[in-house]
């Protein structure tokens, strides 16, 4: 007889609280006749089994790949009898072992759509779905330390609890319509409950009204997405000129009438995530044009909460579901706030009585050739971690200006934080902040450094002086390209030299100019910059990258080109003084933007010349390709030695006769992706480096990702791309976490 004791621990696939694993563990050992007690403690599960040697190995070996132990060994036996679930031992958790909030489960909704009790009851869940994260106030992961501690389980909950045959055994959130959360409308002056409310805001939305709903992790509005009066109206109140929307479905067949989902892409829509998944819209889609104006495609989702089916399913059309909050704003996620910050924008605010304890975006995917890319990684992810591969101090990391995120390392793991967004209002500094501190406080630690972006004009930056201060912590200030290509190396467990093709809008580069076309060979602490995109001026710094037609303006005077491609985009007045002001090199910096080429090109093609919303040329660009045919790229030389430059101005000049003779914006869009494809395979044969890492937001272009990813491949290198973490800037506070580990 031996007895074994052993902490438990989810892996980036699994978690082992608020997921029913203790009750299945009990199974397991009661079928195996083992004694012995499972209870949650800090970072993950205790259990102890004893019985027969073979039975105790058995115990263990079945556990599966998604349950790691992280540590175990032999302990006196006790001669007990039977097995039992321990009371939770409470306090800061060194490891993160809560799950995600997932949507409900098939058996849940069952339950909603049927005539039980829990019939229409729009908080039903069990050990495998709902709300986690979203409502957890410490760890481990019990009642008492969630947003549902005010609700105490009626007899016939309880019962469930207790029932080891029961799938809502020791299940946290159990709730029914006689104990749990009550769902309220407010609208007009007059407040609502319970079904009424949920009633009530089915008929507004029919009416072509707006309406916030209280989401899992923030309140979210909701209006017809098959009535363009209303989501004109939604677009206006809310400040959203043209950026596309997501789109609620109630199931599978509302989705199949407006979207054509490949079985990888059903697949993501469908999972227990739910994220937004964005899919090839059919021509003939009910969807309204103001929907996505200047896209073809559809960010469709489902469901993520009963609430959420219930009303997408009385309304019987799809809804426009979108972030609560003015542009650019954080989500709104408590009620007052709700109603101060949303009262102007919503008919009315359907909400309920279950506090949200943080605030959690929708994610959002798309699926490429090569597997999903994670554009936005929150509910349905967050906190899932990231393994720690090296050694080394607690780092705080606050991540990029746009697209912020936290990231905070341990002994073996990497925190990170949900979206938390552009940091442009004070609101949205204080949710970076409080992120900042609240994963601190649930991992009980204070940082040895705090890490933040090179800039030193950033507000972030700011913030993380006055943490480390306020923490006794050294500040690592870190390049934002290098911590594009770390964090995919810190993501991967990479070893040794890699090469990193870090391509993105614009970015404060270790030498003080703006980068953004950069090809780094990072090895161990060290990043150096090997290669880089041809560098032009950008007249008005930051309002080129709203304007393509300054981008294409500075390449075509860098190459001494005549201006006809970008006269078009200007009155003669403005052209005179922008160019004025390119030749006198005012306010004109210098960049190697990747991500300001691809504007330049949509210019050039003829596109836009002035954006409504980040990226939206750039997105333009790559949507006018769907359905090209591959083409043979330009040849771009290399040029210098130390560091290579790819020189554009060949493929400019394609181009621009391309243009002339008539060629489609989609033929332009397919010559720049080969091209660049073709440059990055020279840049990786000239340094000779077998891994190659994708990073930056570039490479959200599913054209530039797959051709530049063949490209490499083809040569014989072995590429690397985000999965776990956003190519983009919402995977630049992991990079900055682990550079800052291994400089400072």
């Amino acid at each position: 007889m031996k007895r074994v004791s052993a902490l438990l621990r989810g892996q980036l696939r699994g978690h082992v609280q608020g997921v029913g694993l203790r009750p299945r563990l009990r199974d397991r050992a009661v079928a195996l006749s083992l004694a012995g007690f499972v209870r949650n403690e800090r970072g993950g599960l205790r259990v102890e089994v004893e019985g027969i040697d073979s039975r105790v190995d058995a115990f263990f070996e079945g556990l599966g790949e998604e349950i790691a132990v992280r540590e175990q060994r032999t302990v006196e036996p006790k001669g007990e009898n039977g097995f039992r679930i321990h009371p939770s031992e409470g306090g800061p958790a060194p490891h993160m072992a809560l799950p995600p909030d997932f949507a409900p489960c098939a058996a849940c909704m069952s339950e909603v759509r049927g005539a039980g009790r829990r019939a229409h009851y729009p908080f039903t869940s069990c050990t495998g779905c709902g709300p986690r994260w979203s409502i957890a106030t410490a760890s481990p992961w019990d009642r008492e330390r969630t947003t549902m501690a005010a609700f105490t389980p009626c007899a016939a909950c309880k019962a469930e609890y207790d029932d080891v045959g029961d799938r809502r055994c020791h299940a946290q959130t159990l709730a029914c319509p006689a104990c749990g959360p009550v769902a309220w409308l407010e609208v007009g002056g007059e407040r609502l409950h319970d079904s009424n409310a949920v009633l009530r805001s089915m008929d507004l939305l029919v009416a072509g009204k707006i309406v916030a709903i209280k989401g899992l992790g923030g309140y979210q509005l909701l209006c017809d997405a098959t009535n363009d009066a209303a989501v004109r109206d939604l677009r206006r109140r809310k400040g959203r000129e043209a950026r596309p929307f997501a789109v609620l479905f109630a199931d599978e067949e509302a989705l199949f009438a407006c979207a054509l989902p490949d079985t990888d892409e059903l697949r993501a829509v469908t999972s227990p995530a739910a994220p937004i998944v964005l899919l090839r819209g059919r021509q003939d889609s009910t969807l309204a044009p103001s929907v996505a104006p200047s896209s073809p495609l559809v960010g469709a989702m489902l469901p993520a909460s009963p609430l959420h089916e219930i009303v997408a399913r009385g309304v019987k059309v799809p809804l426009v579901c979108t972030s609560g909050n003015l542009a650019e704003e954080p989500l709104a996620i408590d009620d007052a706030d709700a109603r101060d910050r949303l009262g102007a924008m919503c008919d009315g605010i359907l909400g309920h009585d279950r506090p949200i304890a943080r605030a959690l975006d929708d994610s959002v995917v798309r699926i490429t050739r090569r597997g999903p890319t994670m554009l936005r990684r929150a509910r349905g992810w967050a906190p899932r971690t990231l393994a720690r591969h090296e050694a080394g101090p607690t780092v705080l990391a606050l991540g990029a200006h746009m697209k912020a995120t936290v990231a905070l390392s341990l002994e073996d793991e990497i925190w990170v934080s949900a979206h938390v967004g552009d940091l442009g209002t004070a609101r949205a500094l204080d949710r970076l902040a409080e992120t900042a501190r609240e994963m601190l406080s649930f991992a009980g630690v204070r940082p040895d450094i705090v890490a933040c972006d090179l800039h030193p004009d950033l507000p972030g930056t700011r913030l993380a002086e006055e943490l480390a201060r306020e923490l006794g912590a050294k500040v690592a200030p870190i390049g934002h390209h290098e911590a594009h290509v770390a964090a995919i190396v810190a993501e991967h467990g990479l070893e040794g030299p890699v090469l990193g093709f870090a391509w993105d809008g614009m970015g404060h580069g270790t030498d003080g100019t703006i980068w953004g076309g950069e090809t780094l060979l990072l090895e161990g602490a060290r990043a150096l910059r090997v290669a880089r995109l041809r560098s032009f001026r950008l007249v008005g710094g930051d309002a080129a990258a709203r304007e393509p037609r300054r981008a294409l303006l500075g390449i075509l005077r860098e190459m001494e080109r005549p201006l006809d491609a970008a006269a078009r985009w200007f009155d003669e007045g403005e052209l005179e003084i922008v160019t004025l002001a390119h030749d006198r090199r005012l306010n004109a910096p210098v960049t190697t933007s990747m991500g300001r080429l691809f504007d330049a090109v949509a210019a050039l093609a003829g596109l836009r010349g002035v954006s409504r919303f980040e990226a939206e040329a750039a997105m333009e660009l790559e949507q006018a390709a769907h359905g090209e045919a591959a083409c043979a790229g330009i040849p771009m030389p290399l040029v210098g030695s130390d560091v290579a430059v790819i020189d554009w101005a060949p493929l400019i000049d394609a181009l621009l006769d391309e243009r002339a003779r008539g060629a489609t914006a989609g033929k332009l869009s397919m010559m720049l992706v080969a091209s660049l494809a073709d440059a990055a395979a020279s840049v990786a044969a000239h340094m000779g480096i077998r891994d190659c890492a994708l990073g930056g937001g570039c490479f959200q272009n599913t054209h530039l990702l797959e051709a530049v990813a063949d490209a490499l491949e083809a040569r014989g290198h072995r590429v690397w791309t985000a999965r776990e973490l956003p190519p983009g800037d919402g995977g630049i506070s992991v990079g900055q976490a682990v550079l800052a580990a291994r400089r400072y």
